[in-house]
């Protein structure tokens, strides 16, 4: 079964969880894997430099 693309809107949400101490850093992580964010990771190391640093 194919996971379905991930969503950087829900990737936050789990992110913003954690920061307010709302879970867990183990669900937190295990959300964030299963939410797809190594592919994220991924597509982002890849891109180019997209020179706006300052």
């Amino acid at each position: 079964m194919d996971r379905p693309p991930p969503d950087p809107n829900k990737l936050l949400a789990s992110w913003m969880e954690w920061e307010r101490g709302e879970n867990t850093p183990g669900r937190i992580l295990a959300d964030l894997k299963t939410g797809g964010l190594r592919e994220v990771l991924e597509q982002l190391a890849a891109a180019p430099p997209s020179g706006d640093a300052g």
